[in-house]
């Protein structure tokens, strides 16, 4: 248990009053998150007992395989938000278009969501993650509410799902995590204000596609293989499947993440609304970055919802040094 004893609750109440702006609907719509939160652990944590694991057969709209665990997740997640009364649409992975809530006019957010990040993960009993941005409505068309910057976000965050369940966030006034306690059913604040190392050891990446890389992004992975201790070299890899997870461990103890572009995914593999915008957004207000390799994540413009692009992301020193190695 949290030392502090601090609820999800009474951390945004102490919230409010720090930061007029988070008072109303944003901290309702948190209050949302972590019940969502709560029926997606316990569902994922009994998924092999009621017969959700596995395909179904069909792909999502971004082309990946789709999980049973993928669509429950996305009901759960639109049914929650939508009756709300705070989100006017939704863009989620698993949705083609842009889902408009009937009835929701008058509500001031559009919601990005990733219902289950890593869902190659769900069938070994790995780690998993829901990722989510909101986006305050400009009053104009539904497309332009959510075809936006990073940098437009008002909230942003995660779930990660694993030896136990963490919900991170961030509304511009630094990151933080709560941790669920299963027997009081309350998430608990667990890591306030984290910051991102500047340096780490730890980098992340799908290294079966190391020969389809930038000669540039190969030399670096060369680069963080040799032995150097005065540089803190060699890099020890890690990498589990899921965004969430390898992230998260970038944002505690330093090091990187990158998925660069290859064969199959000749302009990136990561979603930038519900996927490397929310990231970087938590990334930024830890301390931390994210980056194309060439631009910060934050400033690119999405042109589609499912907009994909290269993701560097996790500690300052290790992005640039990624960065500098593809520039050439």
């Amino acid at each position: 248990m949290s030392a502090a004893g601090v609820t999800l609750n009474r951390h945004i109440l102490a919230e409010e009053r720090r930061y007029p702006d988070m008072a109303g609907e944003l901290s309702d719509f948190l209050s949302q998150l972590g019940y969502v939160a709560k029926i997606l652990s316990r569902e994922i944590g009994r998924a092999a007992l009621v017969g959700r694991l596995g395909l179904i057969g069909e792909r999502n709209p971004t082309g990946d395989p789709q999980k049973k665990l993928d669509v429950y997740a996305n009901e759960i997640c639109v049914d929650a938000f939508a009756r709300s009364g705070l989100v006017a649409a939704i863009v989620s992975e698993e949705l083609e278009e842009i889902k408009q809530i009937p009835g929701a006019g008058e509500a001031r957010y559009a919601l990005c969501i990733d219902p289950v990040d890593g869902s190659s993960n769900t069938d070994i009993n790995g780690a998993i993650g829901t990722i989510f941005g909101l986006y305050r409505r400009k009053n104009g068309d539904i497309a332009g509410d959510v075809l936006r910057r990073g940098s437009e976000q008002v909230l942003a965050g995660y779930v990660m799902y694993s030896t136990s369940t963490m919900l991170v966030y961030t509304a511009g006034h630094g990151a933080h995590a709560f941790t669920l306690d299963r027997d009081l059913g309350e998430f608990l604040l667990s890591h306030e204000n984290i910051r991102c190392p500047e340096q780490g050891h730890y980098y992340s990446a799908n290294l079966g596609h190391y020969q389809e890389w930038n000669p540039g992004i190969r030399a670096c992975v060369d680069y963080l293989t040799e032995q150097d201790p005065p540089t803190r070299r060699p890099y020890s890899l890690r990498y589990s499947g899921a965004l969430v997870a390898d992230f998260h461990r970038c944002l505690l103890e330093g090091g990187f993440y990158f998925y660069p572009p290859d064969n199959d995914h000749k302009n990136g593999k990561l979603r930038l609304l519900y996927e490397a915008s929310p990231l970087a957004m938590v990334a930024r207000e830890a301390g931390g970055r994210a980056s194309t390799g060439r631009e910060d994540i934050l400033g690119v413009q999405a042109g589609s919802i499912h907009q994909r692009l290269p993701l560097v992301i996790g500690s300052p020193h290790e992005v640039g040094l990624y960065e500098k190695f593809l520039a050439g």
